[in-house]
């Protein structure tokens, strides 16, 4: 049946993060929505974490407004990034995910597709959700990667280092060769989706405003990545591998005694796109 997911989005860091939270609301006969947290982020797009966590909580609204959902669990999550291993940042975000977790014995899956301080803090600040939760992470590169420096891990590296070591279940999607297989075009979403509704458009416009498209332009959707996973995870096949250690030079480092992970290997381009576009009225 459908699973219990929470969706932790730093919604207006770019114009992928709003495709996500359109997927997991239009899917409800394998996700069960509990509740959308506003993650923070700081690039050209804000002024600071706190900043973009406002931006990014105004987003969602804007994007269920488009949809004319009565959905409206909406949190708030943290004003800064962790400032010290082990020192969690107090929101409401956390505080929901750790009630949420500990409401039931049917694990809650937690979609994190931008830097994962409301998580980690959630975690830090009641260790026992360990156990309640599963944590589907877009963020960081393949292991062998040289770097594993992605907007994602390395905004709140504190953070990040809190979903490797702490022993929670994980599903990490990279971004490099994997997440970021998931492009479209301007021509493909008009094509598909323009025309099929307020959000589409919507969707569509955002896209083709993000950036002036020069000739073969291609727009990554990275984070629709992690609710495929959740609908279908044939479409984003994963292995079993020891969770890495992340060092100060923001690289892997490993070692085969530390507990289990999925690692995402590869995206189902075609049938991504196509199930998410079909949802579309």
């Amino acid at each position: 049946g459908p699973v219990r997911i929470v969706l932790d989005t730093d919604t207006y860091n770019e114009v992928d993060d709003q495709f996500a939270v359109a997927y997991a609301l239009l899917a409800p006969e394998v996700l069960t929505l509990e509740a959308i947290y506003a993650a923070p982020f700081h690039n050209d797009r804000s002024s600071g974490p706190g900043d973009g966590m406002e931006r990014s909580y105004q987003e969602i609204h804007t994007v269920l407004k488009r949809m004319n959902s009565p959905f409206d669990v909406v949190l708030r999550g943290s004003q800064n990034y962790l400032a010290a291993a082990g020192e969690p940042v107090d929101s409401p975000a956390a505080r929901d995910l750790i009630a949420r977790a500990l409401a039931s014995d049917h694990p809650l899956y937690v979609a994190t597709i931008g830097a994962p301080t409301n998580v980690a803090s959630a975690l830090l600040l009641e260790p026992s959700i360990v156990e309640r939760i599963v944590v589907v992470w877009l963020a960081g590169h393949p292991h062998d990667w040289p770097t594993a420096r992605e907007f994602n891990l390395v905004q709140d590296l504190h953070a990040s280092r809190v979903l490797f070591d702490s022993g929670v279940p994980l599903v990490q999607i990279p971004a490099r060769l994997v997440a970021e297989q998931l492009r479209t075009t301007v021509p493909e979403l008009d094509a598909c989706l323009r025309g099929r509704g307020a959000l589409a458009d919507y969707l569509c416009d955002i896209v083709a405003g993000y950036a002036t498209p020069p000739f073969c332009y291609s727009k990554v959707i990275w984070d629709i990545a992690a609710i495929a996973w959740l609908v279908q995870p044939d479409w984003v096949p994963t292995v079993l591998t020891s969770t890495p250690i992340l060092t100060s030079e923001v690289t892997y480092s490993r070692d085969a005694s530390r507990p289990l992970m999925r690692l995402a290997r590869i995206c189902q381009r075609d049938a991504i796109f196509g199930d998410l576009f079909r949802r579309f009225s």
